[in-house]
């Protein structure tokens, strides 16, 4: 869907509610929107043969018409990763992949993840765009998981993800990008003001750590869980908060197959034990849904509820940042939005997922 000026869309994707030829087609409809330049930092961008051409036949079309265009992603996945850290996991092959679209490239490497699922459009337009969100450019992530996409058409938000993939292009490495302030943009979404402060880790991964946590320490209303992973000490402590006080509403969904991995491997880190009787207590007391996924090995279904979102009240956090504590090392970028109708419409898709995964055996 094409935006005008100063909006925001979203997308919301769920398993076997949409086929990988309709997302190609959305991801394919925002690079003929070029006309200068895209920049893709992405974790995993593997395609199907068919998908593949759909999305390399837009990139040859812009290519032709002088758009230039760059790919960053990140180097050396390991195999096994650490889900107890928050690491996503996803299989070799997007080098292989990136590198035989044939245009400019660069592999991002570090201690930690280059996590980002970003393509920056015309940044130095007055039509410049951001295609963001929590999901990777795979057909996996378009048909068998849960996940959202934003698309906002802002010349100063591309500004802020030009400055942050500027950084992990030159550098080649995830550093220390990111660090630097950010001022909200006010966007529109519903034909209300969407307030939208949009911060990138490393750089400011420990600030996004505190800031998520504030949030929901403060919630008045709800506090509506949609994600994957929930490991970050000072997050699982304010929801604790919350729930003890009866403070406002906690319910929501995410992926227990991948949870329980994290809870079986804290056991062997002592530091971390609380947090496993922190989120089981959570997950009891606001009754959350779990996804029965497919546990992880590089060759299986990769059917994750993959989200990483929170709506508290009337402003939802979401982007490729899960609520992990490695998530502050990793190259990541969240969104902070406050817009009521944008956090219904959030708060509704938790809602439907809730309903698809509640009748799974095992659910609290």
């Amino acid at each position: 869907m094409m935006n005008t000026p100063d909006t925001l869309s979203v997308n919301f994707l769920a398993e076997g509610e949409q086929t990988a030829l309709q997302i190609a087609g959305r991801l394919a409809a925002f690079i003929r929107g070029a006309e200068r330049s895209l920049d893709f930092a992405i974790y995993d961008f593997r395609l199907s043969p068919e998908t593949r051409a759909i999305i390399a036949d837009a990139l040859r079309e812009r290519a032709t018409a002088g758009v230039a265009i760059r790919i960053a992603y990140d180097a050396d996945k390991p195999s096994s990763p650490p889900l107890h850290h928050g690491m996503d996991p996803a299989p070799n092959g997007t080098g292989e992949f990136v590198q035989s679209l044939g245009y400019p490239w660069r592999r991002i490497g570090g201690m930690k993840l280059m996590h980002n699922k970003y393509i920056v459009r015309d940044a130095a337009l007055p039509g410049a765009a951001v295609w963001t969100g929590s999901t990777n450019l795979t057909d996996d992530a378009w048909t068998l998981q849960e996940n959202n996409l934003l698309q906002l058409t802002s010349q100063p938000a591309a500004g802020y993800y030009a400055r942050d993939f500027e950084q992990l292009w030159q550098d080649g490495d995830i550093g220390n990008s990111g660090a630097f302030d950010t001022t909200p943009v006010t966007l529109r979404y519903g034909g209300q003001p969407a307030l939208v402060d949009i911060h990138f880790s490393p750089g400011r991964g420990r600030e996004i750590d505190y800031e998520v946590a504030r949030r929901v320490a403060c919630a008045q209303r709800r506090v509506r869980i949609c994600s994957m992973l929930l490991n970050s000490g000072a997050l699982l402590s304010a929801l604790g908060e919350v729930l003890q006080y009866n403070q406002a509403e906690v319910s929501g969904v995410y992926d227990r197959t991948q949870m329980e991995s994290v809870l079986e491997q804290w056991q062997d880190v002592p530091h971390n034990r609380w947090k496993i009787y922190a989120v089981e207590d959570i997950i009891s007391a606001a009754h959350l849904v779990g996804k029965n996924s497919t546990l992880y090995s590089p060759t299986s279904r990769h059917d994750f509820m993959h989200n990483k979102v929170l709506v508290v009240d009337d402003t939802v956090i979401t982007g490729s940042y899960n609520f992990s504590n490695s998530a502050e090392f990793n190259a990541e970028n969240i969104l902070i939005i406050e817009n009521a109708a944008l956090a219904d419409a959030y708060s509704n898709y938790t809602d439907h997922l809730m309903q698809k995964y509640g009748g799974e055996q095992g659910n609290q």
